[in-house]
C-alpha cells in the first residue's frame, strides 16, 4: 500500500506564502546550476610548449583549461617569442637558456626558402631546402636539448617541480622537451599534435600503409597510380632519414645521459598517454587510426564576432563585390619588395576591397581599394558574410578557419607543410594555388579570378564547412574532455598499444613469416627427399630385375 505523506510545515499567513516561494525558487535556481554544472576536479598541468603558431593554438586549451578551474605552469625559456612571462591565464617557469625557436630563427629561415624557392630549378629546390632544414632544425633542437639538461641540472627547479605534483604535462613534441621532462617526472603525458620530431604524428603510431596513405610532403592523395605509390615510398623513406639525422644524436644523448642506454628517444614518445590530433578527416584522408588518437581539427574556430568599427565601414563599403583578405601567418610580416609589388598591383585591378597583412614597405603599385594593416582578427573577417576569398600560405589555423566559416582559398605555400595542406585542399576542389617561383602580377590575378568567378569553390567550400561543423561535440569540449580524462585517471594506459616496444621484425611478422617459410621449406625437402628415395628404389629394382 502506497503511504501518503502530509506536509505539516505548509505556510498560513501572505508573509509565510511569500517566503516559502522565494525559499522554493532559490532551492530551484541552485538545483538547476547543480545539475547543469559538471564537476569540475581542480588539477595542475605543466604546459612544455612549442613557440610561434604551435604556441597559438596551445594557448586556446591553456586558456580554456584555466577558465574550469585548472592551475597551469608553462616553462618559457629565455629567448621565448610569443609566450610571455606574465599572463592571466598561467604562471610561467622561467629557464634562462634560449631554446632556438625565436622570432629571428624563424624569419631568417623563411626568408631563405623563398630565396631559394625564387632562386634555384625545380630539381634542385627540394634537395636545398631538405638540407636547410636539416642544418636550421638541427640547431633548434639542440638546443632544446640542451634547455631539458639545464632544467634536469637544476635541483631547486626539479624539486619545485616535483613537489608542485602535476597531474599531467601537456606538450608539442614537434619539440621533445616536454616528452623527456614527462619521463624524468613520472607524469602522464598529453600531446597536442599534428607533427612529432620525427613527421607527421598518424606516422608515429598508427598504422599507415603506404600504398594508401599518402605521406606529408608528396603532396599525393589517397588514390594513388604505380608511379606515385613509388613516389611516396621514396619521399617517406628520403624524409625519415632526414628526420633522423636532424634530431636523432641530439635526443639519444640526452637519454642515454639521463636514462640509460637501454631507452630509445622516440619510445618515449610513442608512449605518451594521449594524442589530441589537430585534424578532421574532412581535411584529411581516410586512414587507420589508434584508440588514443583524440581528433580535435579545427578546435580554435568560433562563430565571428563583430569588427571594430573601421574594419566594419571598409568591408560594407565593398557593396556588392565583397572583400577578400590576404593574410601569410605569424612568420610571414613582409615579402620581398618586387613580389609584394606584383601582388598590390593585381589587388589593384579588382573591384572587390582588399584587406592586407602586411607589415614591410608600401608597395608603389597599391590600389585605393586595398586597406594594409598591421594585424587582422582573422576569424571575424572570415566570418563576415562579405568575404569572398581568401589569400594565405596554408597553415594549418587558417585554413581550418576557412572551412569553418566555408571561404574558398587562394595559396602561396612557403615553408614546411603548407604546400601539402594546400595540395589536399585542391584535391577536394575549394582552393587553387600559386607557386611562389612563378609568382607575377598575370598569374595572381587569373587565380584570383578563377576562385572569384568559377562557384564550384565557394560551394565545394561551404559544403566542407556543413561536414566540418556537424559534430555531437565542440571539438574543443572533446579535447578538454580527454585531458581531465588522463587526469583523473593518472593517464590512459589502456587506450595505448605497446607495439612501440616491438623490434621491428616482429612487428612486421618478419620473424613468423621466416619461420613458417622454413617450416614450408622443411616439408618441401622432406617430400623431395621421400621422391628421390622412392625413385632410387624404383631404378635399382628396375638393374636387379635386367641383370
Amino acid at each position: 500500500m502506497l503511504e501518503l505523506k502530509v506536509l505539516t510545515n505548509v505556510p498560513t499567513s501572505r508573509e509565510e506564502l511569500k517566503k516559502f516561494r522565494m525559499s522554493l525558487s532559490l532551492t530551484f535556481i541552485i538545483s538547476f546550476i547543480a545539475v547543469i554544472t559538471p564537476a569540475a576536479h581542480s588539477g595542475k598541468v605543466l604546459v612544455f610548449p612549442h613557440d610561434g603558431s604551435h604556441w597559438v593554438n596551445m594557448m586556446v586549451l591553456v586558456k580554456e583549461l584555466h577558465s574550469r578551474g585548472h592551475n597551469i605552469t608553462v616553462v618559457r625559456a629565455s629567448d621565448s617569442w610569443y609566450i610571455k612571462e606574465v599572463s592571466p591565464f598561467y604562471r610561467s617557469v622561467a629557464v634562462d637558456t634560449a631554446m632556438g625557436a625565436d622570432e629571428e630563427f624563424f624569419r631568417s629561415f623563411v626568408s631563405k626558402v623563398i630565396q631559394i624557392k625564387r632562386g634555384f630549378g625545380s630539381s634542385w629546390t627540394r634537395f636545398t631546402l631538405d638540407m636547410v632544414l636539416k642544418d636550421k632544425f638541427s640547431e633548434m633542437h639542440r638546443k632544446v636539448c640542451q634547455t631539458v639538461s639545464h632544467m634536469f641540472e637544476s635541483k631547486e627547479l626539479m624539486r619545485s617541480l616535483r613537489d608542485a605534483k602535476y597531474d599531467v604535462i601537456l606538450t608539442d613534441p614537434a619539440n621533445g622537451g616536454g616528452v623527456m621532462l614527462a619521463h624524468y617526472l613520472g607524469l602522464p603525458l598529453v600531446f597536442n599534435a599534428r607533427w612529432t620530431i620525427h613527421g607527421e604524428a598518424h606516422f608515429a603510431i598508427a598504422p599507415s600503409p603506404l600504398s594508401y596513405v599518402p605521406f606529408p610532403v608528396a603532396e599525393l592523395t589517397d588514390q594513388m597510380t604505380f608511379s606515385e605509390r613509388l613516389k611516396n615510398v621514396i619521399v617517406y623513406s628520403m624524409r625519415m632519414h632526414l628526420y633522423r639525422q636532424t634530431v636523432g644524436h641530439h635526443y639519444s644523448a640526452l637519454c642515454s645521459h639521463y636514462f640509460g642506454p637501454d631507452v630509445n628517444y622516440f619510445s618515449l614518445f610513442q608512449a605518451a598517454d594521449l594524442w589530441l590530433m589537430r585534424v578532421d578527416f574532412v581535411f584529411e584522408f581516410p586512414r587507420p587510426t589508434m584508440p588514443n588518437i583524440i581528433y580535435m581539427g579545427g578546435f580554435q574556430c568560433k562563430p565571428a564576432e563583430p569588427l571594430p568599427q573601421h574594419l566594419e565601414d571598409f568591408v560594407l563599403s565593398s557593396g556588392e563585390h565583397g572583400v577578400i583578405i590576404m593574410s601569410l601567418g605569424t612568420l610571414i610580416g613582409d615579402l620581398p619588395h618586387d613580389l609584394a609589388e606584383e601582388i598590390a598591383a593585381a589587388f589593384a585591378k579588382l573591384p572587390q576591397k582588399v584587406i592586407w597583412r602586411h607589415k614591410g614597405t608600401r608597395p608603389t603599385t597599391l590600389g585605393n581599394n586595398t586597406l594594409l594593416v598591421d594585424w587582422m582578427p582573422q576569424n571575424d573577417l572570415l566570418g563576415h558574410p562579405q568575404t569572398k576569398a581568401f589569400v594565405a600560405h596554408g597553415g594549418t589555423n587558417g585554413i581550418y578557419e576557412a572551412l569553418y566559416h566555408g571561404v574558398p582559398i587562394i595559396g602561396i605555400p612557403l615553408v614546411f607543410d603548407q604546400a601539402d595542406n594546400l595540395s589536399r585542399m585542391k584535391v577536394k576542389g575549394v582552393a587553387k594555388v600559386v607557386d611562389i617561383s612563378a609568382l607575377d602580377r598575370n598569374v595572381f590575378s587569373s587565380a584570383l579570378q578563377e576562385v572569384l568567378h568559377e562557384p564550384s569553390y565557394r560551394m565545394n567550400m561551404q559544403r566542407l564547412s556543413r561536414l566540418h561543423r556537424d559534430q555531437p561535440i565542440n571539438p574543443l569540449d572533446h579535447a578538454l574532455f580527454w585531458i581531465e580524462f588522463v587526469m583523473r585517471h593518472k593517464g590512459a594506459a589502456h587506450l595505448r598499444t605497446e607495439s612501440y616496444r616491438m623490434p621491428w621484425y616482429s612487428y612486421h611478422s618478419i620473424d613468423v613469416i621466416v619461420v613458417l617459410l622454413a617450416f614450408i621449406l622443411l616439408i618441401l625437402l622432406t617430400f623431395a627427399t621421400l621422391i628421390k628415395c622412392l625413385c632410387s628404389r624404383m631404378c635399382l629394382r628396375k638393374k636387379s630385375k635386367r641383370d
